[in-house]
């Protein structure tokens, strides 16, 4: 991982640092945290499932302790099992990164009762915090504005229906328990109160074991910032100033980015001392984030994250501070490293989170092993990963892949490092989101700063533009490569047989070669002419003639008749290759003569899991009779809950999975025998 964190001076008359500890987490977090252990000197140790037992954070780890089976139930979440990995290890203190038991009271609690410190505020305040009804209340004694709404204790249907006509519609349905876009709905109107909470209060349920609601007044299009806060057991409270988090799909983040772009001075001000106070109000120590929702010069309070957050590096990036150091130091009782008028705000800083999902069927999550992984080596570029090349992508926890940061002088700057970053990004053994980031970072809106926490959800088709053209220049690019790499170089065959050779080459001249590519699900097919490492072609009336020569790396220099132009290739397998043209990424397919293809067909009663996920509800059983289009089944994938209908009248002839079983892609779920 690349950074450019400064380390602190510590004073030698300051409490010391821990020997060891232990860290509740996996994946890139718990990457995050050893790296700056290390630095320290001071020992970690790991936990992991089955599923991770070979994982690159037990790989980093000075030791590392199995806690349980993949079940995150079972293990990352099971209290008795973490502590007592503590505990065996000889760790002083507990780091929980983010998710998982990260914002859990009880452990907090747990972990005190063990003798053991944890790297986190105390119990009363996640506790305080966790409940977003009890922290409205906090805040309204603190004089932190709040989004109008209902948060009381009567969770009665009747008093919904109340509160809601007199919120107004439309409203916001959120889990009074929790947040992460889990047991969240937009209600437009009285007539879809009773369905969207039903579904809310599952979801809630489901993730946090509470199903009470909060009702707020719904606020169009707001940005969404955050200001980091950090506390220490001297009364001491600091801003490391904010995030705009505003790139949002179904409520989750996607790019954030330090600080907020076009906020009025005045307005930064204020929240920023209104973070303070709420921070204040409930005795606040270490980093925490206190998220708001603005809408021009207005600011609301929507949440206290009492954790470090997904996003912390582009803070980090623009104080020139590491975070986690100053979780240590404040957890071993040192106080803040700075204070208020020495921590700086320098340059922009952008992050991007690469995520294991196919953005052009859905955001289907993937699993499955990385077979390349390649990220561009840069100063200015830092890339938090908890996987290596041939790590697997489990379907057992978030698919993330990595987070890549960049940091330059300004924001202009620093978006156009972004996009070329993305570009020469590499990843193959699964479908990624690297082509998604790279469309929503080229929008206008983005570029301008004018992005609102709904507008990839109000966008969405606008940004995939699956229906867009395929450039001359990406089929030209693509035909060369394939044929290229068909043809195995002079060296490697000095006294090869002609009958071996894939170059066309006939008796006095060469003959053209068939070639058939696919592009967004566009099929191209090619009659080539190769000779000379030279490739010429008919496309769309036009004789072409093209030449792909090497530049550095991926990029290629590509001559398309009389121009030439510059471009990124990455080679997946032999037939597939990527191409990034005009700050779009191109995913292009080779097919090859003869080639098997099976198909199911439409109307199938044969009904396969969609991506990977968690079966939730079972709404059929055997012989039952179903109609075309009924709710057979509901899973849940990357925080969303996704129905599963029938593509067919019939009979249920098998169901071949159980409620709350872990399910990969294209699983067998149930079969229906057709009328």
């Amino acid at each position: 991982m690349n950074s450019s964190i400064s380390s602190i001076n510590q004073d030698a008359n300051t409490a010391r640092l821990f020997n060891r500890i232990l860290i509740a987490n996996r994946g890139e977090i718990a990457c995050r945290i050893i790296q700056t252990c290390h630095r320290l000197g001071i020992e970690t140790v790991a936990v992991y499932s089955e599923a991770d037992a070979g994982a690159r954070h037990c790989r980093m780890a000075d030791h590392a302790i199995a806690i349980g089976p993949a079940a995150a139930a079972d293990s990352y979440l099971n209290i008795e099992r973490v502590i007592g990995a503590a505990q065996s290890g000889g760790a002083q203190a507990i780091h929980p990164g983010y998710g998982f038991l990260a914002e859990n009271a009880e452990f907090a609690q747990a972990v005190a009762a063990a003798g053991l410190v944890l790297i986190g505020p105390k119990p009363e305040t996640i506790e305080a915090m966790g409940s977003e009804a009890r922290a409205k209340i906090i805040m309204q004694k603190a004089d932190v504005p709040l989004v109008p709404g209902y948060h009381g204790d009567d969770q009665s249907d009747e008093t919904l229906r109340a509160e809601a006509e007199i919120v107004g519609f439309p409203l916001m349905l959120k889990a009074a328990a929790g947040g992460g876009g889990k047991g969240m709905r937009v209600v437009p109107d009285m007539k879809e109160l009773e369905h969207a909470l039903a579904a809310a209060r599952r979801e809630a349920q489901s993730a946090f074991g509470d199903e009470r609601m909060i009702l707020e007044r719904y606020i169009q299009a707001p940005k969404h910032i955050e200001a980091q806060i950090f506390g220490d057991r001297h009364g001491q409270v600091v801003h490391l100033f904010e995030r705009d988090c505003s790139s949002q799909r179904r409520h989750q983040k996607v790019i954030e980015e330090a600080p907020a772009a076009g906020l009025d001075t005045q307005v930064r001000e204020k929240l920023l001392t209104a973070a303070v106070n709420a921070a204040k109000a409930v005795d606040y120590i270490g980093a925490g984030t206190v998220e708001f929702l603005v809408e021009g010069e207005q600011f609301y309070f929507l949440e206290m994250n009492t954790r470090l957050q997904v996003e912390h590096p582009v803070t980090e990036a623009v104080t020139g501070q590491d975070l986690v150091e100053w979780q240590l130091r404040v957890a071993a009782g040192q106080p803040l490293p700075c204070s208020q008028d020495q921590i700086e705000c320098n340059g922009h800083a952008i992050e991007a989170r690469i995520y294991a999902e196919d953005a052009d069927a859905g955001f289907l999550p993937d699993s499955g092993t990385l077979t390349q992984l390649q990220f561009p080596l840069d100063k200015d570029v830092r890339v938090d990963t908890g996987v290596d090349n041939g790590d697997r992508v489990s379907v057992h926890y978030d698919p993330m892949i990595a987070k890549l940061i960049v940091h330059s002088d300004d924001r202009s700057r620093c978006l156009a490092h972004l996009k070329s970053a993305l570009a020469h990004c590499h990843i193959a053994g699964l479908t990624s989101n690297l082509g998604f980031l790279l469309r929503l970072a080229a929008r206008t809106e983005f570029e301008q700063a004018r992005i609102d926490t709904g507008l990839l959800d109000r966008s969405l088709d606008e940004i995939l533009d699956s229906n867009v053209d395929v450039p001359t220049e990406v089929i030209a690019a693509a035909a060369y490569a394939f044929i290229a790499d068909s043809i195995p170089p002079a060296t490697d065959r000095p006294f090869a047989s002609i009958w071996d050779l894939h170059d066309g080459w006939r008796i006095g001249r060469a003959a053209p070669q068939r070639l058939e590519l696919e592009v967004l699900g566009q099929r191209i097919v090619l009659e080539c002419l190769w000779q000379d490492n030279e490739l010429r072609f008919e496309y769309q009336q036009q004789s072409l003639y093209v030449r792909l020569d090497p530049i550095a790396g991926p990029d290629r220099s590509l001559q398309l008749n009389d121009r030439k132009h510059r471009l990124i290739v990455h080679h997946h397998d032999p037939g597939r290759l990527d191409l990034v043209w005009n700050q779009r990424r191109w995913a292009v397919q080779r097919h090859r003569r003869f080639e098997a293809i099976e198909s199911s067909g439409e109307g199938s009663g044969r009904i396969l899991a969609p991506m990977p996920g968690k079966v939730i509800q079972l709404a059929v059983q055997p012989d039952q009779t179903v109609a075309q289009g009924q709710t057979v089944a509901l899973i849940e994938a990357m925080k969303m809950e996704l129905s599963i209908k029938a593509e067919v009248d019939g009979t249920v002839k098998t169901i071949a999975v159980t409620e709350g079983e872990l399910i990969e892609a294209e699983t067998l779920m149930i079969e229906i025998e057709p009328e």
